[in-house]
């Protein structure tokens, strides 16, 4: 480098950062050896703030605007360096230029699952993600909390902190919601709300503001969410005798398809499934009528058929259903006098004395005279 060359680069007349990239928060001047000329100009764009720093302290703190680097702009650096009546030559510092940009769409999500209790079903282990945007909004603190003298701080270098930020303040507080597992769906707003409010004073203490945080899903175990997939499944099925009927009649839609295409053979095969279909169809529609006294769609039980016993030639004969008792009394096996007994009476009685074989004998033609 030539003589020309070297003066030119002794002093340093333009400050700026153009940033190019999209995950640099904070970026040193790279000033070396050079020093700062007496005006030179300083310009820091939208959304960035240039700290001044020396031996290790924050002095002086501009935001955007094009400045002219002089002893009235830079009243807190004039005093570290003890100009008392201005300065005329060239000083060295230390300038970081910091992001207040947000930094859009982290990630965030529990490594491990969180053990809430649920009113329903009791203990849960619950997983939660989501995503969240975050600024600087003190870049004092910021460098003073976390960059330091860092030439080059990056999203990345912070951001597994501020995961685990979220992530532990924030299942505590879906626990705490006391929202029941199956509702929570419906309360990813409140709680992405909440969860901001209670992570907010952590975030300041860094210099960050929390701009958004989004509660995207909460997870079940796989085994536990196969359990409520069951459930739901029983929830929409609903009736199953409704539910047979539809299996049924598919079934016999797909065997008329089949048979459809085939051969004679075939076709008759496929009726005759047909018809052991259309027979199973009605049994189910038989088996699910509306029973009114029970208002359900399953019939009540059968009652037990009452058995009876009669004397017949001084031996007991037995047991008999009811439908059997009227036939021997038609055919004058059983008089009225003959004796009786079903399960339940103490001894036996004469057929015409109990009520229920006595109606019998009602039917029967008068004696021919």
């Amino acid at each position: 480098m030539g003589l020309l060359g070297r003066l030119m680069n002794e002093f340093i007349d333009v400050i700026e950062w153009v940033d190019n990239t999209q995950n640099t928060i904070v970026w040193k001047f790279p000033r070396y050896d050079n020093a700062i000329k007496n005006g030179a100009k300083l310009i820091v764009r939208e959304s960035q703030a240039a700290v001044f720093m020396n031996e290790g302290e924050v002095a002086d703190i501009f935001m955007p605007g094009t400045y002219s680097l002089e002893t009235n702009n830079l009243p807190i650096l004039t005093t570290l360096k003890s100009w008392k009546y201005g300065f005329n030559s060239p000083f060295k510092a230390d300038i970081f230029f910091v992001s207040l940009r947000q930094f859009t769409n982290q990630k965030w999500g529990t490594k491990n699952p969180v053990i809430v209790r649920d009113a329903e079903f009791g203990p849960l282990r619950l997983r939660g993600y989501g995503t969240f945007n975050f600024r600087v909004n003190d870049p004092k603190k910021f460098i003073g909390e976390v960059s330091a003298t860092n030439p080059d701080f990056i999203v990345e270098e912070i951001n597994e902190q501020l995961r685990n930020i979220i992530t532990s303040r924030g299942m505590d507080a879906i626990a705490q919601s006391r929202i029941p597992v199956l509702d929570i769906a419906s309360h990813y707003d409140e709680l992405g709300k909440s969860i901001s409010n209670i992570i907010t004073p952590d975030f300041n203490e860094l210099g960050l503001e929390l701009s958004k945080l989004l509660l995207e899903n909460i997870s079940l175990p796989p085994e536990v969410e196969q359990m409520l997939d069951k459930r739901s499944s029983m929830g929409i099925i609903g009736n199953l005798g409704a539910y047979a009927q539809f299996e049924a009649a598919n079934a016999m839609e797909k065997s008329a398809e089949n048979s459809m295409g085939g051969n004679l053979g075939a076709a008759g095969m496929g009726l005759g499934v047909g018809a052991a279909m259309a027979s199973q169809i009605g049994n189910v529609f038989q088996q699910n009528q509306f029973n009114p006294n029970t208002g359900s769609d399953v019939p009540p039980p059968v009652a037990p058929s009452i058995q009876y016993h009669f004397v017949n030639n001084g031996a007991a004969d037995g047991p008999h259903t009811f439908a059997e008792i009227n036939v021997l009394i038609n055919n004058g096996t059983i008089k009225r006098d003959t004796l009786i007994w079903k399960k339940g009476m103490a001894n036996w009685v004469a057929a015409n004395t109990v009520d229920d074989v006595a109606t019998l004998f009602d039917n029967l033609p008068p004696a021919i005279s």
